[in-house]
């Protein structure tokens, strides 16, 4: 007999719930292979799972699309903040700024190796730093730092600030989400379990394929083992042709 196994995605688990609950409306009371509360229980579960599915994918969805774009606005941060400490480190090296005047940055006045900048969080802490830096030695009448320009670096720091915002709580919703439909999804399988044991059982004294037949027919899932035969309709008639061929045997001896 070929095992079967519980659905591993939502829209398969969808499929079961949907398929066991519209067969177990096609056949009269006396033949009902599930209880009435498993298929109250399974319907009710049924549109919460439904509309937590749609809700998870619609957020995936919306994470996905702020996620490439929120990747763009770090890659431009990065860039233009890299770019200017650069800059600042070669006037240092030049003379045209005094290299005391590094400690505006929070940056070292003896090393002119870029900081830590792998992190968003590094970003954060740099772009503020650099901003405030050259406002803070213009401002002492030092001449601006050019390619880039504070200002360039002002905007896109900014449009990273915003967005970095914007996606923490993107991340946070998509993970509330994902822990919701993770619940249901654990309940779901708890349903679908009893209601397919339940089945089983009831066709338990089935012949094999026929038993397989009416199975699926609930939307069960069978999957066959490496080398293993199938299951077919002549296989049930050598079963049924067997049995009598034994009962008349019975029969035969209990006469001698």
């Amino acid at each position: 007999m070929p095992y079967r196994r519980l659905p591993k995605t939502d829209q398969a688990r969808l499929r079961a719930l949907k398929q066991a609950i519209f067969r177990s409306g096609e056949v009269d009371f006396k033949h009902q292979a599930i209880n009435y509360r498993a298929i109250n229980e399974a319907q009710r579960f049924l549109m919460l799972f439904e509309n937590q599915v749609a809700q998870y994918q619609a957020n995936f969805d919306s994470k996905v699309s702020d996620n490439k774009q929120y990747r763009h606005k770090v890659r431009n941060a990065r860039m233009y903040i890299s770019h200017f400490i650069q800059v600042l480190n070669l006037a240092a090296i030049r003379g045209e700024i005094k290299k005391a005047q590094k400690e505006l940055y929070h940056l070292d006045p003896s090393s002119h190796t870029l900081p830590d900048l792998s992190t968003e969080e590094k970003l954060l802490e740099w772009g503020k730093n650099i901003i405030e830096g050259e406002q803070a030695r213009t401002s002492q009448g030092g001449f601006p730092i050019y390619n880039p320009a504070i200002n360039k670096v002002q905007v896109h720091y900014n449009i990273f600030k915003e967005h970095y915002t914007t996606h923490k709580l993107h991340k946070k919703t998509h993970n509330r989400s994902y822990e919701n439909i993770e619940d249901m999804r654990a309940k779901v399988d708890t349903i679908i379990l009893d209601m397919w044991d339940q089945v089983e059982n009831f066709y338990k004294d089935e012949l094999p394929y026929a038993k397989l037949q009416k199975c699926q027919a609930y939307g069960m899932i069978y999957y066959y083992r490496k080398g293993e035969a199938k299951l077919t309709p002549e296989g049930d008639q050598q079963i049924i042709n067997d049995r009598a061929k034994q009962t008349k045997l019975e029969w035969s001896e209990t006469e001698e």
